[in-house]
């Protein structure tokens, strides 16, 4: 029999990074926020499992880079228990003809001139403009886009205000960065590093980024924001640097959960959602699988906007000109995600050994030059994944050594690019145990012996990805970063300020600016315009 709970103030749908951020900032407010999880622990996909007896390790999103400072320091995540390392080196990329290029914070220039003195020439320039635009679009994170909205000049007179602002942003950018600022919205990766480089392993380098969560060829136009993107983050005060969470990817979300209960919030795990309760046309609560309703005056949601219209929000509550537009959003990611527990550390064609050295310890990059990338795209395009895949392997126990068995360690592979739906009727129950193996393969032809120092696998297909975690069409980003869904775009033009199409609705998930990665930024975001609301609403009741 159904029941219904106690009122509150807002229900927060999904204990990701992104809902129990927005959770804090609510709470601290003084609003009554329950947050409600579908999975056993908080955290979405950023969670630390134990998958094999005494291996643990980051189950889908891996690595440390793109947590907001300001978030870090607002939830008080050290005091919670949160603690970041540095990679000792940042990336290592094993080169086709036994060359490799390994860098390291601080020093890429150098680490460059070794492959190439007319690259490392050219690195300076290169950084500066990445730097010059990237500064602009990074004090945009925590702001709210301008929103084309209906009605006269009194409702648009705050989107007005935005874009102004926005406005003096980009006046602030001379000839260089302008142009700068439009090629990397614009161009392709590939395009854009071409002009730059001559050496595959220096542009594989900056072009990995571009193909990250993203289905698409380096050359594919607006590739070089998505590489652009992965840019925006720093540890431990450090721009351009990646860590290791220790514990894994779980205890960031463990530190926010502390933190938002700490100031006041309430979180249910095992606590999946049937429905959005809509009454008159507006937003009031939601109902649980086990048939509870909790009423809310806000109800926040934390996952694949597509999710949210296509099953939470009741189809006749929508008009069918947003039902159009939203079906179309595009949410592919094209990930495969694996760790594996293994009995000893790889020993690479290129940097023989298997002692621990600073590479060990960095993102180990599969994919030596464009050409590849965009070769590994055009295959999965057409079979669903390809024969000579993108693989970054990370070996977070080089780092952290409560994640193995002493002598042992875990490493995580994030491949590229496997299609969600596969063609000629073929689906991922069938192929997973195979594609996996093509992963581990494709390890051992630049680590002779890899595939024999595996002990165990978890095996996350892009199917995988969005039965355990909700992550639509396999998606790692809530969306897809292109140009037409990006700002004032995300996830929908008119509904870019984290309000849905109906009141009291609002979106606090990386579908919602500025987008995917473990940011917290889309719910810090969320919790300030749902507070303004609150606060409009008073006075109008006043």
């Amino acid at each position: 029999m159904a029941s219904t709970a106690a009122s509150v103030d807002v229900v927060i749908i999904g204990a990701g990074h992104n809902g129990l951020t927005c959770a804090f900032y609510l709470a601290r407010a003084g609003l009554s926020v329950r947050v409600v999880e579908r999975r056993h622990v908080v955290g979405g996909a950023a969670v630390t499992e134990e998958f094999h007896p005494g291996f643990r390790n980051s189950v889908a999103a891996y690595t440390v880079g793109l947590l907001n400072p300001q978030i870090i320091r607002d939830l008080d995540l050290h005091g919670h228990g949160l603690r970041v390392v540095e990679r000792k080196a940042m990336n290592f990329l094993p080169g086709e003809n036994g060359d490799y290029l390994l860098t390291h914070a601080g020093t890429t220039q150098q680490d460059i001139a070794r492959l190439s003195p007319a690259d490392a020439a050219r690195y300076p320039a290169y950084e500066a403009e990445i730097d010059r635009v990237g500064d602009v679009l990074r004090a945009l994170l925590l702001r709210t886009p301008p929103n084309l909205t209906a009605g006269g000049w009194s409702a648009k007179w705050r989107e007005i205000a935005g874009a102004l602002r926005l406005g003096a942003d980009l006046r602030g950018l001379d000839m260089a960065g302008a142009t700068g600022l439009h090629d990397l919205m614009t161009r392709s990766a590939g395009d854009y590093l071409d002009r730059w480089f001559e050496n595959d392993l220096v542009k594989a380098l900056f072009g990995f980024d571009a193909v990250v969560g993203n289905f698409a060829s380096p050359y594919t136009p607006g590739s070089a924001y998505v590489q652009l993107h992965h840019t925006f983050g720093e540890v431990n005060g450090r721009r351009g640097v990646w860590g290791h969470a220790i514990g894994g990817m779980g205890a960031i979300t463990q530190a926010m959960a502390k933190a938002a209960t700490a100031a006041g919030a309430t979180i249910a795990t095992d606590a999946s959602v049937r429905e959005v309760v809509v009454e008159k046309g507006r937003a009031c609560g939601i109902v649980l699988d086990t048939g509870e309703t909790i009423r809310a005056r806000v109800v926040a949601a934390n996952v694949n906007p597509k999710l949210l219209y296509s099953r939470l929000v009741p189809e006749d509550a929508l008009d069918v000109e947003f039902r159009s537009r939203m079906r179309a959003y595009r949410c592919e990611s094209a990930t495969f995600r694996m760790n594996v527990a293994l009995s000893e550390l790889p020993s690479f064609a290129a940097l023989p050994g298997r002692e621990l050295a600073d590479h060990h310890s960095a993102g180990i990059i599969l994919a030596p030059s464009l050409a590849y990338m965009d070769r590994a795209f055009s295959h999965a395009k057409l079979e669903g994944w390809s024969r000579e895949p993108i693989v970054e392997m990370l070996i977070p126990s080089t780092l952290d050594d409560s994640l193995a068995p002493k002598g042992r360690h875990v490493a995580s592979l994030f491949c590229q690019h496997t299609a969600y739906a596969l063609p000629d009727g073929r689906n991922w129950s069938d192929c997973r145990d195979e594609v996996a193996d093509l992963m581990i393969a494709a390890v051992d032809r630049i680590a002779p012996g890899f595939a024999a120092s595996v002990i165990a696998r978890q095996i996350h297909s892009p199917v995988d990805l969005e039965e355990k975690f909700g992550l639509t069409g396999g998606d790692i980003f809530h969306g897809a970063l292109g140009l037409d869904q990006l700002f004032s775009a995300r996830p929908l033009v008119g509904h870019a300020a984290y309000r849905g199409p109906l009141p009291g609705l609002y979106h606090c998930g990386s579908g919602a600016h500025p987008g995917g990665g473990v940011t917290g930024a889309p719910g810090h975001n969320a919790a300030r315009e749902i507070l303004r609301d609150q606060r409009r609403f008073r006075l109008n009741r006043a």
